[in-house]
């Protein structure tokens, strides 16, 4: 059974930083590019950052600069180091595999509030 469990998220003020990890399981973790989405309320779920099979990246406008995303096929995690981070950046944050689909995580909650 093919599980994505996301962690890390929390309460941070506005510039502070935070370590995002997604751990799979049940499936060739190696595989996948990775991708964390996250979602606020009330929008559309968003793509934040990808992380291929060789480790090419790509980060949304909106958090160029200041996430960084990485991946450790021996450990099947994918992590997501934010810093700076904004207001605009308070959102439900979930992981997942790319171009297939995998059963989504209940995703990290990170609230960015003085």
């Amino acid at each position: 059974q093919v599980q994505l469990v996301e962690s890390g998220g929390g309460l941070v003020q506005p510039g502070g930083s935070l370590r995002l990890s997604c751990a799979a399981s049940g499936t060739i973790f190696s595989s996948y590019a990775m991708r964390w989405y996250r979602q606020a309320p009330g929008k559309q779920r968003e793509l934040v950052a990808t992380i291929t099979r060789d480790a090419g990246i790509n980060y949304s406008d909106s958090v160029k600069g200041r996430f960084t995303i990485s991946r450790d096929n021996a450990k099947n995690t994918v992590y997501l180091q934010m810093n700076n981070l904004q207001p605009e950046d308070t959102a439900v944050y979930y992981c997942n595999g790319w171009p297939i689909l995998l059963p989504w995580g209940q995703g990290t909650q990170v609230t960015v509030s003085s």
